[in-house]
């Protein structure tokens, strides 16, 4: 059987980057009617020189649905450091979809959980028999990678991608990636705002791992660990196991996308049609270009 190379796109991360890289010099870039489309117009900028890139026999974009998930209610402080989005960037948020919509690739979501649960599981169902590849700017996911699972982490300018696989992860990481959950359960996560076990940073975190493996490892071995370790260890017993949970990506959410859906193979007309409404004239002309 020929082998597929599926990119999964973690969607909130290439919106939220996309914004953020535009607003902050206050270019919303509005169309004539006043809606802001500089999100998207960005988020399409990473997205397709990535298809160009990685060039994928199939797509599929995962998305959040909402705040509230499992996570926010195993613990309530989850993510609640976070403000409300920017209101520029709201009606952005459903726009996204409409022209993912428009090249024919599925949106994935499921409420209750987050993006990465969706691609969590997805990835792991596919690379069974074909090649994954992860977009993502999110460290979490790296947890992910494993035989026929790829994370590329989007760095500072466009194309430019570090590309983690199971052969080079320990090289760059020092530790596996299943130990990347374990890490985040003893250094907490400032991002979503769980703090793990108070005063244990990363560096100890992968000191500590890569001598005992896991976090049951190291709680069986507590005598052999320094007594400020101990200590801090046994003040936060319950919060670095909510950590851990918290850390994890579930790859058993009820989320299926056939892959006859996901191929990559767009209708020209369709898509200019949607970048003729949200006045993306660049990008007219590239997928003129390209086809």
């Amino acid at each position: 059987m020929e082998k597929n190379k599926i990119l999964l796109v973690d969607g909130m991360a290439l919106l939220f980057r996309g914004f953020f890289a535009t607003s902050f010099r206050g270019n919303f870039m509005l169309t004539k009617s006043g809606v802001p489309t500089n999100g998207i117009y960005q988020f399409m900028r990473y997205f397709l020189d990535a298809v160009d890139h990685f060039e994928p026999t199939h797509v599929i974009c995962c998305w959040d649905m909402g705040s509230k998930t499992f996570r926010s209610d195993l613990y309530e402080g989850y993510k609640a450091n976070r403000g409300e989005p920017p209101v520029e960037l709201v009606p952005q948020f459903d726009l996204v979809k409409e022209v993912v919509q428009a090249f024919d690739m599925p949106n994935i979501g499921l409420k209750n959980y987050e993006a990465d649960d969706c691609i969590g599981t997805l990835a792991k169902v596919y690379s069974m028999d074909h090649e994954v590849i992860i977009l993502t700017g999110d460290q979490d996911i790296l947890q992910l990678v494993d035989d026929g699972i790829h994370v590329a982490i989007m760095r500072k300018g466009l194309g430019n991608y570090e590309v983690f696989t199971q052969e080079n992860f320990y090289e760059k990481k020092g530790i596996h990636p299943k130990q990347v959950i374990d890490v985040k359960g003893l250094m907490g996560d400032t991002a979503d705002n769980y703090p793990g076990v108070k005063g244990i940073g990363e560096k100890t975190a992968v000191k500590l791992l890569q001598e005992y493996e896991t976090i049951d490892g190291l709680l069986e071995n507590m005598d052999k660990l320094p007594k400020g370790v101990q200590t801090k260890i046994n003040n936060n017993l319950d919060m670095l196991h909510l950590s851990r949970t918290l850390a994890e990506i579930k790859c058993d959410v009820p989320v299926e996308c056939s892959l006859e859906d996901a191929l990559w193979d767009y209708k020209e007309e369709k898509i200019l049609n949607k970048f003729d409404e949200l006045e993306f004239t660049h990008f007219t002309k590239l997928i003129k270009t390209s086809v």
